[in-house]
This record gives structure tokens, C-alpha cells and sequence, in this order.
């Protein structure tokens, strides 16, 4: 089976997760994808792969090494995004890309041009993948799971490749934030991790935002509009009044590279009571700390000003894993080498938004992030970029081979 061939088989499977489901896995159907890789794994002769009942696949590649080498594991995640319909059985192949504007539907509604999305002139003479419009691609994990996939189907073909042991894992809900909630770090075995979870061809990451949710409750007062006078009280108007106490500069559309910011996701409302969530993120856990202040504050005052009729509660998710990171920095190295010698320039940046690796990393499993190759993620406009995904496995590969050489 080719690289392209394994990712279509995949990315016509549906696994949306789903935010408020309230279960774990959040949808059965992740698993169906999670059963197939253990399938898989095991006819390459991988034979201690298994799911376990929260829906995680794991399963470990001896060593064929005499020296004493580290367990070195590799990650990516089922699920996709709920922001769309993530069951692709129809994706778009253009070979031999040369600048074009691609449509994706019929009727011509959407389409992928560089004018929007200059990043894809990178890419001219090259294999460009993406959707017909309606759905997500699902490169959003399923490349880095072909990616891995591959890899270990080489590895498993080739015995003379001298390699110390290789823990492999498949997350659920990732894209929910709860990737890892059940995770057995212990069980996975791995000293150090990579998730192929990144975007552009080169990215290396192991910086990631602080990030937190809030959830605001604004109980108004509704009385009847003819003799409203001093007595009604508009939630859904006390709602935009709070949400202008936050800075306008400081929202996704307006912030880049290490700035932080304020997303409101999601506003529900009548006159009587309305609901918010926020996404708070920073970089800098100190910004952090006084992001999570600030709409504390707007919250203290509009409850001063109306007389204590708004809760919040924020909750913090998960944490910058470069603190973590940063005590084994080789791993990062060995890394940004492996890049070099798949004949691409490292790119490392930020990750601006989150992964498994950062919850994993203070879970004691050092795990930065690489790239799998895909653009536009948790929408219509996904694509990837199919030679950016064979030099991914070969970046694996060339990881695996270090961790032998450093020994």
C-alpha cells in the first residue's frame, strides 16, 4: 500500500469527536479508525498492538540493537476536528501543482487560492491534496498516523535498519483537549516522545501556548418592555459590555507568533440569562496569569456595578511544554538534525495552539511536536502536501537511526 493510498483509507473514515458528549472516547466511531491500526500493526508483525477500552492504540517495535538505547515513541491522534464533517471519500489530487486556484465544489462557491493562502506557492511541481469543499481533509491527524504507519512498515521490512525500541500510540479526542486524560504514560513505555501533529513541511515545535477556558453564566432581568424603566436588566447587553472590557488587540485575528490572546467561542442569550465561553492563551505564563486576571476583573466589576449576577469559572488546560522540554533539549537536537538530513530546512516555531505533547511533557514523557505536512486545519480549505508527508516518514526514520549513532 502507498503513502496515498494508506492516507485515503484512512481519512474516509469518520471519527469527529464531540465536545460535550460527556464520554471517553466523546464517539464511538473514533474507534472504528483505532481498531483498523491495530489490524494493520499486527500484519506488519508488530504483535503486542492493542486498544484499550478508552480507545487507545499502543504497541512496541523491539529492539534488534545490542546497544542500551532509550524507548524513543511516536504519537498522533484519530479524531477530528467537530468544526466540520470529517468523513473525506472524496478528496482532490493535483499533481504537478503550478500556482493555480483550485476550486473545490461544483458550484464554485469555495476555493483554495494562493492570493488567500500565499504558503501554497511553496509547493508548485509538487502533489497537492485537498477537500471537494464539504468536509475536512482529516490530514488533521491522519497524516502523522500514515506517517508513522509507513514508518513502521518499513522498519518492519527492512530488519538490517538497526534500532533501539519504538513505543507506538493513537490518541482519541484530541482535538476536544482531551487527548491524553487516560493515557498510561507508564505503559507506553517511551523515555521521550515525538507527536506528528505539526502543520507546514519543517516545523519543529516544543513551545506551545498556557491555555485556559473559561465559562461565564450572566443572569439578567426580564420584565416586561412596557415598564422596563430602572428595572430591566439585558444579559445578552451585559455580555457585550464585559466582552469590551477586554483589548480589542488582543483577539486570534489581530495577534501573531508569541502573542496571546482572547477567543469568545461560543455566546448564547436572551434577555434573561446568557452563557459564554472564552478560550484564553499565552505563551508567557506570566501574561498567562494576567489574562486570567483581567476577565476576572471585568467580571468583579460588572458584578459591582449590577449587583453580583455574573459567574465565571476558568479553568486552566494545559501549560507550555518548552519548561519541560528544555531540561532534555537533545531531543530537540537529534530532531532539528533529522530534519536537515531529509534534505529540508528546520522551521522552529511556536505552536500557536495546543497538543498532546504539551500535556504529555509534564506528565513525565518529554514530547515535542513535528510536521506532518498539512495546512488550513478545522476547515474546508485543509489540504497537504503529499511529498511533505514522505519526507515526514523519512525524518522518523532518520530520528530513529540517531538516538543508535548517539549511543
Amino acid at each position: 500500500m502507498t503513502l496515498k493510498e494508506r492516507f485515503f483509507k484512512y481519512i474516509a473514515i469518520d471519527t469527529q469527536s464531540a465536545p460535550d458528549a460527556g464520554s471517553f472516547p466523546s464517539t464511538e466511531k473514533q474507534k472504528s479508525l483505532s481498531h483498523l491500526l491495530v489490524e494493520e500493526l499486527k500484519a506488519m508483525g508488530v504483535a503486542d498492538a492493542a486498544m484499550d477500552e478508552y480507545g487507545y492504540v499502543m504497541a512496541t517495535i523491539p529492539s534488534n540493537s545490542a546497544k542500551k538505547l532509550p524507548v524513543i515513541g511516536f504519537i498522533a491522534h484519530v479524531d477530528t476536528a467537530p468544526d466540520l464533517d470529517g468523513k473525506c471519500t472524496n478528496p482532490q489530487v493535483i499533481e504537478n501543482y503550478q500556482g493555480q486556484t483550485i476550486p473545490l465544489d461544483a458550484a464554485g462557491k469555495f476555493e483554495l487560492s494562493p492570493e488567500e493562502f500565499p504558503e501554497m506557492l511553496l509547493y508548485k511541481g509538487q502533489t497537492l491534496i485537498c477537500t471537494s469543499g464539504d468536509t475536512l481533509l482529516g490530514a488533521d491527524d491522519k497524516a502523522g498516523i500514515t506517517e508513522i504507519m509507513c514508518a513502521v512498515e518499513y522498519l518492519m521490512q527492512h530488519p538490517e535498519v538497526e534500532h533501539g525500541p519504538i513505543a507506538i500510540g493513537f490518541t482519541p479526542d484530541e482535538e476536544i483537549g482531551c487527548g491524553v486524560d487516560y493515557f498510561d504514560v507508564k505503559k507506553f513505555g517511551a523515555d521521550y516522545a515525538y507527536t506528528m501533529d505539526g502543520g507546514q513541511i519543517g516545523e519543529l515545535e516544543y513551545e506551545n501556548f498556557n491555555a485556559a477556558g473559561a465559562t461565564i453564566h450572566i443572569q439578567g432581568k426580564n420584565i416586561h418592555p412596557g415598564y422596563a424603566k430602572d428595572k430591566m436588566i439585558n444579559s445578552q447587553l451585559v455580555a457585550m459590555e464585559l466582552h469590551r472590557m477586554l483589548p480589542v488587540g488582543q483577539r486570534p485575528e489581530l495577534t501573531q507568533d508569541y502573542e496571546g490572546f482572547y477567543l469568545l467561542i461560543k455566546m448564547d442569550g436572551t434577555v434573561d440569562e446568557t452563557k459564554m465561553q472564552y478560550i484564553i492563551r499565552d505563551h508567557d505564563r506570566e501574561k498567562f496569569e494576567a489574562k486570567k486576571k483581567l476577565l476576572q476583573d471585568a467580571v468583579d466589576y460588572i458584578n459591582k456595578k449590577y449587583g453580583q449576577i455574573v459567574r465565571c469559572e476558568i479553568k486552566d488546560q494545559y501549560y507550555n511544554m518548552r519548561e519541560q522540554v528544555e531540561k532534555h533539549r537533545f531531543i530537540v537536537d537529534i530532531a532539528e538534525e533529522a530534519i536537515r538530513e531529509a534534505g529540508v530546512t528546520p522551521k522552529v516555531v511556536p505552536i500557536r495552539g495546543g497538543t498532546d505533547g504539551a500535556r504529555l511533557s509534564f506528565m513525565g514523557l518529554p514530547c515535542p511536536n513535528l510536521f506532518a505536512g498539512g495546512h488550513n486545519f478545522h476547515g474546508r480549505y485543509e489540504y497537504v502536501i503529499l511529498e511533505s508527508m514522505e519526507k515526514a516518514v523519512q525524518v522518523i526514520l532518520n530520528i530513529i537511526r540517531a538516538y543508535v549513532k548517539k549511543a
